[in-house]
């Protein structure tokens, strides 16, 4: 007999995990880009500083990668002890970009090895800048396949079911469903982003903490500076989704849209509350809704009266949505503001309090993450397999799931702690200003 609080501690376990590895896994996808572009610049401009900020950046982002190996793993393990049911089927469908995502991180790690372990063994570094190619693709490709999964799971294909048995099975098809291009898109563009802030984050901090060095002054400029462009594209990319969503998924586009009823010339609702089935105090843009959706003020947007009530997502995707979108809308315009005011010498963006918003931003963006996640997978319930098989019925009827929670959970709080001790004492004992010292004693220059 099925045991409903087994449901209930599966799908928080799940959430507590995707949580905490969406978090390095995000840094895992987008440092790597980061790090290949310092270096890049570096060897373009003869500029050092550049060259250490790789070097720097790259041994925080092993670090990064440990962990997210460990929450990755737990994931797998967890996939098939609290949701074998779902497993049965997507194994047989789905597998391959499972094993595609393994194959692209072994191949990144075996390159970051080699990058790491070669350091001014080249005469030429553009030789040892090509090492970062396959590190930066294989982390951009890991995530690739794995959202692939996950798009799978908003628009299962590439299968049939007859008389309760999977037949006429291809992989190929079941990859390339109508979710991956704009999933896949979203993910890649907004882990670059989000890495890029959070970077900046810890260039801004260092400049308020009174190191007034030049090289945190190159690094807060060019991060804020890529951070711009994939919080355009990142945005770009969430006009397409919201696209793809009228078309295939419209009861999730409406319940995070609290649109209700069908109809023409519908508007977006921003922020407000509900009560009693009511919406106060929402800010409302008028045709926006089906502006988003078809690119047609007057076009008709499906709403919430057209599903069975069991079937509608929870309305509080709403907030999610809210807060995904803000914190996205913000960055891109102080990130803007930054590069604007850079070129024009501003005095603004040396201010204190900016430089304290550029702090903020790493952790925001962060949090913009979590939301986009939480606001994807709530934004698909009540199924697990959409249209084809709920939640409900994938979850394993273990009595021991609440055990493993408690497990996970502290196994969690160890590698966060454990990873933000390491990361600080790493970069408190080995400064930049005496990274740079030993540099030039060792070239035999002079320290500028």
């Amino acid at each position: 007999m099925f045991n409903g609080d087994s449901l209930f501690y599966s799908r928080l376990l799940t959430e507590l995990t995707l949580s905490f590895h969406i978090i390095y896994a995000t840094i895992g996808v987008g440092v790597p880009l980061m790090i290949m572009i310092a270096q890049w610049v570096g060897i373009r401009k003869n500029d050092e500083h550049y060259i250490l900020l790789a070097r720097r950046w790259t041994r925080g982002f092993v670090i990064t990668v440990a962990v997210g190996v460990v929450t990755g793993t737990a994931i797998g393990l967890q996939l098939s002890l609290l949701w074998p049911n779902f497993m049965e089927l997507a194994g047989n469908v789905i597998a391959l970009p499972l094993f595609m995502e393994t194959f692209a991180f072994f191949f990144e790690a075996i390159f970051l090895g080699i990058y790491l372990y070669t350091w001014d063994r080249f005469k030429d570094q553009r030789k040892h800048l090509m090492l970062l190619i396959p590190v930066a693709a294989g982390a951009a490709f890991s995530a690739v396949f794995i959202t692939i999964v996950n798009a799978f799971m908003n628009a299962p294909q590439g299968f049939d079911i007859v008389n309760g048995e999977l037949v006429n099975i291809n992989p190929l098809i079941a990859m390339f469903n109508p979710a991956m291009p704009t999933k896949v898109a979203h993910v890649v563009a907004s882990a670059f982003m989000t890495s890029a802030f959070v970077l900046a984050s810890i260039a801004g901090f260092r400049l308020l903490k009174g190191s007034d060095h030049i090289y945190h002054k190159k690094a807060l400029y060019l991060t804020m500076k890529i951070g711009l462009i994939f919080s355009i594209a990142t945005a770009v990319i969430g006009d397409f989704s919201g696209k793809y969503l009228a078309d295939y998924q419209p009861e999730k586009l409406a319940a995070a849209e609290w649109h209700f009823e069908t109809s023409g010339d519908a508007p977006l609702v921003l922020f407000g509350k509900l009560d009693n089935g009511e919406v106060k105090y929402a800010i409302e843009i008028p045709k926006a809704l089906s502006i988003l959706a078809y690119s047609d003020p007057s076009a008709e947007v499906i709403g919430l009266d057209q599903f069975k009530e069991d079937e509608i997502p929870p309305l509080y995707i709403h907030y999610l949505f809210d807060i995904m979108v803000s914190i996205g809308v913000w960055m891109t315009l102080l990130s803007l503001v930054f590069w604007l005011g850079s070129k024009r010498s501003w005095a603004l963006i040396q201010t204190k309090w900016f430089r304290w918003l550029i702090v903020l931003g790493g952790p925001l963006s962060i949090l913009a993450i979590e939301m986009g996640w939480w606001l994807a997978e709530v934004g698909r319930q009540p199924w697990v397999l959409r249209g084809l098989m709920k939640t409900s019925d994938a979850a394993t009827s273990s009595n021991h799931v609440d055990t493993m929670l408690i497990l996970f959970a502290g196994l969690y709080i160890i590698l966060a702690i454990g990873s933000v001790v390491v990361l600080s004492r790493m970069f408190r004992n080995n400064p930049v200003e005496r990274e740079l010292e030993e540099r030039h004693a060792e070239k035999g220059g002079v320290v500028r």
